[in-house]
């Protein structure tokens, strides 16, 4: 077989998914994307300014306001109840020189701004069907029996690939006992542009502003604990977030039903390789910790993009250098986002005082060191 039905099929229908399949249609190639309609995604996304600027130079997103809301601060509050505890500490933006460290969307809302963007493209091609088998010279059979071709392969179809498991990917995944409880609220009092951080033992409980007096959660804790309190109904867990919120915000109400994520890492050796390369979660997934899920996968679309760009395409085996340029480029990142967010998270859960100790001792010196404070500020919003 020799014919090919487009020069790249991009595989999985979520954001990262979709904002592939945007950016290698602009880079001029014929783009088929092959995405399955799910259920509404009601999460959201906090996206640092880094990854907020590559959304409008990509046209993805023109003006940020219209569609999310400002992260100006970030508060954290130690409540573990430990012999050594952090400090509270508040980062401000402006420290940074910046009007905020990103912006909160609601997933759904820049999905659609996504679509319509992608609707606008004569290059790209969107079909609502999934793959069932990635053969190994780049054939794709579909669920509904059809089968195409193409040299370069993306894969942006989640955590459970089935292009990365096919292709041959060797991946590290470690799974929590931990899971996450995400839903929408309503305080009694505005948290303005502040996103809070109250840091327990099990895990952060973290309001992201939302708008007025709403606010996005996501609680990190057991998850045995989490699907119990979920189970509680609404009046018994608003009662629960009054006391982990320790009142700091008035009356708590539900805004959107809650739900339970167990969480997990996962990463691979390498994002790319042989024509196939790997974007979002398909390479990479992390617990919510410091914000870096989207914006990590939204590097993967800049990256690809990048690697495409530098493409000789008259050469018989362009996918090939392509899927290896690009591996090369999300290395260095993967390697660093991944050991942060893993330190981190388990800095989080660690009960050991020399742990507690070091975690403390880290928040006091972002505390009284302002050079320290902008440097982290730059790691977290993964500026390169």
């Amino acid at each position: 077989m020799s014919a090919y039905d487009a020069d790249a099929i991009v595989v999985g229908g979520g954001l990262a998914g979709v904002a592939a399949a945007i950016a290698v249609a602009k880079c001029g190639l014929k783009t088929l994307h092959l995405a399955p309609v799910g259920p509404p995604d009601l999460r959201t996304s906090a996206l640092m300014m880094p990854t907020v600027d590559y959304l409008r130079d990509a046209g993805l997103v023109d003006d940020p306001a219209a569609v999310g809301h400002a992260l100006i601060q970030i508060r954290i509050i130690d409540a573990t109840g430990r012999l050594i505890r952090a400090p509270e500490t508040l980062f401000d933006a402006a420290e940074a020189g910046l009007d905020a460290f990103g912006w909160n969307f609601a997933n759904a809302r820049l999905m659609e701004r996504f679509h319509a963007v992608a609707e606008g493209l004569g290059n790209l091609e969107t079909r609502n069907v999934g793959v069932t088998v990635l053969g190994a010279d780049h054939t794709l059979t579909l669920g509904d029996g059809s089968v195409l071709r193409a040299p370069l392969i993306v894969g942006a179809d989640g955590k459970k690939s089935l292009i990365r498991s096919a292709a041959g990917f060797h991946i590290r995944e470690t799974e929590f006992r931990q899971a996450a409880l995400v839903c929408d609220l309503d305080l009694g009092r505005t948290i303005g542009g502040t996103s809070v951080e109250f840091h327990y033992p099990q895990g952060p409980f973290t309001l992201v502003p939302a708008g007025g007096t709403r606010a996005n959660l996501v609680w990190i804790d057991d998850r045995a604990l989490l699907e119990q309190a979920r189970a509680s109904g609404e009046e018994a867990l608003a009662t629960r977030f009054l006391e982990k919120s320790q009142g700091l915000f008035g009356a708590i109400s539900l805004a959107s039903p809650a739900f339970v994520f167990p969480l997990s890492t996962l990463s691979v050796d390498a994002a790319g390789a042989d024509g196939v390369v790997l974007v979002g979660e398909a390479a990479h997934a992390f617990p919510p910790i410091g914000a870096q899920g989207l914006n990590l996968g939204l590097r993967d679309v800049a990256d690809l993009a990048a690697a495409l760009a530098s493409a000789d395409r008259g050469r018989p085996d362009w996918a090939i250098g392509v899927s290896t340029d690009y591996s090369r480029r999300r290395a260095s990142d993967l390697a660093r986002t991944g050991g942060m967010v893993d330190t981190l998270f388990r800095s989080l859960l660690a009960d050991m005082i020399p742990a507690q100790a070091l975690r403390a001792g880290g928040l006091w010196a972002l505390k009284l060191a302002p050079g320290l404070r902008k440097q982290a500020f730059a790691i977290g919003m993964g500026r390169r």
